[in-house]
């Protein structure tokens, strides 16, 4: 038989999928997976209901509801003073993943090279590799993350078409700084390279940080498109909403790509995210509160079982050291352990780079996007692990 697509066909099972089943086979909290426990807004969820009752329920428009696309162009000027032309600069995607492929799909050509941030979210690579371009990873420094120069510098060559920026960023926490920022943009000018900009975490920051689109950066907006996420932002996951916003000439050729992936999403979501992104800052500002709040409870309890918990600025993560606690053994079995003895599940961090041997090998990733008593409990069951 001949093969199917090398890069997908070579996939193993994600880790995400392994310490879910594990979880569930050993009735374990399952801090791995990345989502919320509640249901969302009640007044945005009102409005899909409506919407889908009432119609129209048939194709909507390939690039989005104009409602949406407007809501999205509104909101850039509103949280970041980008002027947005809602009718050529912004397409609606099935959720953030097929914004991202679409993005890259449409972006990179065969011998073409792409550089990604390590710790970086497992679909990076192999669509880079599936597009057929190369994947070339630099890793942030722990414990926080900071920004390898001299390597990014090195990295870029004739051959970099794009660099992938993800802040706030998962799995690290990490809120990239203007200066930062400052430094890939530099290099973008240098090397006359494109980025995509993964900011599905924008809404979600904490401790008086500040989510700085690179897009706004001098020279940018003609070089950068921004993928944002409705799921993060409303706590709507399973909706599968996502939204980018970049310049004419790049968002042709994606809009192309997302015409021949999904073509279009479902109409009455649409609508109730349109109506979602009008809220007041009153929303936005007790997401964000709510989830530091979480991010809180979680770390003072891994504090408190003998993890040293490392910086986390934004998202739904927190990383832990688990080396405190006499664990000689590597993330990954760490993790096994605690999801069979503590009955909490996370995520080995090595599972966000490409190469697990250049990773480092004692830090475990817990969401927090929980309800407070589940946290609380968590905490109680590692606090008992570690003192048997």
């Amino acid at each position: 038989m001949r093969p199917a697509n090398h890069v997908f066909a070579n996939l193993g099972t994600t880790i995400f999928t392994v310490m879910s089943a594990l979880a569930a086979e050993h009735g374990a909290i399952n801090l791995g997976q990345g989502f919320p426990d509640d249901e969302g807004p009640d007044d945005v969820r009102a409005v899909a209901a409506k919407a889908l009752i009432d119609g129209p329920n048939q194709y909507p428009p390939m690039p989005g509801l104009p409602a949406l696309r407007q809501a999205v162009a509104a909101s850039n000027k509103r949280f970041y003073g980008m002027e947005v032309d809602w009718q050529k600069q912004v397409l609606v995607t099935s959720g953030a993943t097929e914004a991202l492929g679409d993005c890259l799909m449409a972006l990179l050509n065969p011998g073409d090279e792409a550089i990604i941030l390590e710790p970086a979210y497992d679909c990076y690579k192999p669509i880079i590799e599936a597009a057929g371009a190369k994947c070339i990873s630099v890793s942030l420094e722990p414990p926080h993350w900071s920004l390898p120069v001299e390597k990014l510098a090195a990295a870029f060559s004739d051959k970099t078409k794009l660099i992938l920026v993800n802040t706030p960023m998962n799995p690290t926490g990490k809120v990239f700084t203007r200066d930062e920022l400052q430094v890939i943009a530099d290099l973008m000018l240098k090397h006359d390279t494109y980025a995509v900009c993964d900011e599905v975490y924008e809404h979600l920051v904490f401790s008086g940080h500040t989510h700085v689109p690179l897009m706004t950066l001098p020279g940018m907006a003609e070089r950068c498109v921004r993928v944002g996420s409705a799921g993060k932002t409303f706590s709507l996951t399973g909706w599968k909403i996502g939204y980018i916003t970049g310049p004419e000439n790049l968002m042709t050729p994606i809009m192309k790509a997302h015409q021949f992936v999904t073509f279009t999403t479902a109409p009455a979501t649409q609508t109730a995210i349109a109506y979602g992104l009008g809220k007041d800052d009153t929303y936005f500002q007790s997401l964000a509160s709510s989830l530091e709040a979480k991010r809180d409870i979680l770390a003072r309890g891994l504090k408190e079982a003998g993890f040293d918990v490392l910086p986390t600025d934004g998202t739904y993560f927190i990383s832990a050291d688990f080396r405190p606690l006499g664990f000689s053994g590597t993330d990954d079995e760490f993790c096994r352990d605690i999801t069979v003895k503590a009955k909490v599940a996370a995520i080995p961090l090595s599972a966000f780079y490409a190469d697990p041997s250049r990773a480092p090998r004692h830090l475990a990733r817990f969401c927090f996007c929980k309800q407070d008593e589940i946290l609380l409990e968590s905490s109680r069951r590692l606090l008992d692990y570690a003192n048997k």
